[in-house]
């Protein structure tokens, strides 16, 4: 029953499967989806671990499944949304520390750019991976990402640009970064982006998909 339980929330939020009343997807209408999944495994007394571990896999499975073409934004949007609905029921084992965070990631759109999409499924990927999510929006100026990581010490930031005139932002961003806290791990990504760009301006990291960048944070703290 147990196993059962957590094969269905692995496949809810795959499938993007949010709750009883949620339409999508159509196959399975009127069926719990993981915020009732979620619920139920922690009240029968399955460890709060072994669901995030669940909720991680089906996160895993659809990252994979978009990487390889077989699966589109839509498709990881409603996956994430479905995650973070269980998620919201392990919040307080969070809290508690009996689930460990492993680490604060910082993400924002750089000054001047105001889109979000890819920087919300960046995050959304990432706290089901089960790190910490400090989401400082769009158009963040440099100032703004200073401060989080004064707020947040020893967290990673992640850069966003969609377009091509504001990489030169992020470029600036890096720079400011790195003359306060030389140290400081900084992940970019954003479709006119490449690895020599990555390179270019310093960054510790570059990430074309939000499963790449999960990689990347992964490797930080083994």
């Amino acid at each position: 029953m147990e196993s059962e339980l957590l094969q269905k929330l692995t496949e809810c939020v795959e499938l993007g499967k949010i709750n009883k009343v949620s339409p999508f997807p159509p196959q399975m209408k009127g069926q719990d989806g993981a915020d009732e999944l979620t619920k139920q495994a922690l009240e029968s007394g399955i460890s709060a671990e072994q669901v995030l571990e669940s909720l991680v896999k089906g996160m895993s499975i659809i990252g994979d499944k978009f990487s390889a073409g077989k699966a589109y934004v839509p498709n990881m949007l409603m996956a994430a949304k479905a995650m973070s609905s269980g998620m919201a029921h392990l919040k307080p084992f969070f809290n508690s520390g009996e689930v460990k965070r492993k680490g604060t990631f910082v993400i924002g759109t750089v000054f001047g750019d105001l889109h979000d999409i890819g920087k919300n499924l960046v995050a959304m990927t990432v706290e089901g991976a089960g790190w910490e999510v400090v989401d400082l929006g769009v158009d963040v100026k440099p100032d703004k990402f200073l401060s989080a990581i004064e707020k947040n010490p020893g967290c990673v930031i992640g850069l966003s640009a969609l377009l091509t005139t504001t990489m030169g932002n992020m470029e600036m961003i890096v720079k400011e970064i790195k003359s306060k806290f030389p140290a400081q791990e900084i992940l970019v990504g954003g479709a006119p982006l490449s690895q020599a760009f990555s390179d270019k301006i310093g960054a510790s990291g570059y990430s074309p998909s939000p499963q790449g960048a999960v990689a990347l944070l992964n490797r930080m703290v083994e």
